[in-house]
């Protein structure tokens, strides 16, 4: 099914974010989590696209096992980074071939020890170049892209940056996915500015409750400097073992939530980092038992 299907026949959609096990233990654990969360019945899985499409291969074998193996709806995600476009062709007819009909477009991260994006020669510049690409060529996909609340880094200027999520969007793109967050301001913020801009396509809050203290760390980092407000810092400092900063940080991305959907948020995406055990956490405080619920 396409993702864009699911948010016009859903007021509310929950999914969450895998990535590609380097191991086979790592292999199984994922297995078993996506096990355990399939009682909250989400609308979709995605599964990430690692760093110079590093994880090219591992990526499609988990997209396609997933898809082999669970009822789920499945979205790839795909970059511009070290692929021409003879190759992007090549990666999508092998998708669609599996029978995968969801593409999260991406520019993507550069690889490990490379600190600028660099086009690949007849490769794609931008995201929204990729999106015309497949839009074009597989006009069957459903294609998602991603925006940034509180600012994308390569973008400071945020009026050029809302420009640049349009272009994306008027190329073909069904929904946006946000980067994550821990202030609802920004993403609400982020939300009316799309609407001044002309974009109208759903925009899905992502989010990733802080674990630990290293986590929270290495998550500003990846997250591109993700702004953590002092209140929760104060939580976070109070805490004492990893096992309560995981309960300060899963308390916050839980009110996160259910202010969110007080607000009449289109979807919550949650990265996993392939653990159930948060999400989980999530649903049973908020009382309800699966997304189809928390969407009633």
């Amino acid at each position: 099914m396409l993702v864009k299907d699911i948010l016009l026949n859903n007021r509310i959609s929950f999914s969450f974010e895998f990535f590609p096990p380097k191991d086979e233990p790592g292999w199984e654990y994922l297995f078993a989590n996506i096990s355990d969360l399939m009682p909250l019945k989400p609308a979709y899985v995605s599964v990430t696209y690692g760093a110079g499409g590093s994880t090219r291969d591992r990526t499609h074998k988990l997209i396609v096992r997933i898809q082999q193996e669970t009822n789920l709806t499945v979205v790839s995600h795909l970059t511009c980074v070290g692929s021409n476009r003879v190759e992007t062709g090549e990666i999508l007819r092998s998708y669609a071939a599996s029978g995968i009909k969801n593409i999260l477009a991406l520019r993507g991260d550069p690889p490990k020890g490379q600190t600028d994006f660099v086009q690949p020669q007849d490769g794609f510049a931008h995201a929204a170049d990729l999106v015309s690409f497949i839009k074009k060529g597989f006009p069957q996909m459903g294609i998602g892209v991603a925006g940034f609340p509180e600012g994308h880094p390569a973008t400071p200027n945020r009026l050029l940056e809302m420009d640049y999520l349009k272009a994306k969007v008027d190329a073909g793109a069904d929904y946006i996915v946000t980067q994550l967050f821990f202030d609802n301001r920004d993403f609400y913020d982020f939300r009316d500015r799309c609407a001044l801009a002309g974009i109208t396509v759903p925009i899905i809050a992502g989010l990733m409750p802080i674990t630990t203290k290293s986590g929270m760390v290495r998550m500003a980092e990846l997250a591109a400097g993700a702004r953590i407000p002092a209140s929760l810092l104060r939580g976070l400092d109070r805490a004492r073992s990893d096992e309560q900063v995981e309960k300060v940080g899963v308390h916050w991305t839980t009110e996160q939530v259910r202010d969110l959907l007080d607000n009449e948020v289109r979807g919550i995406h949650f990265y996993t980092l392939n653990h159930s055990r948060q999400a989980l956490d999530i649903y049973q405080t908020l009382g309800v038992e699966d997304s189809l619920q928390l969407g009633a």
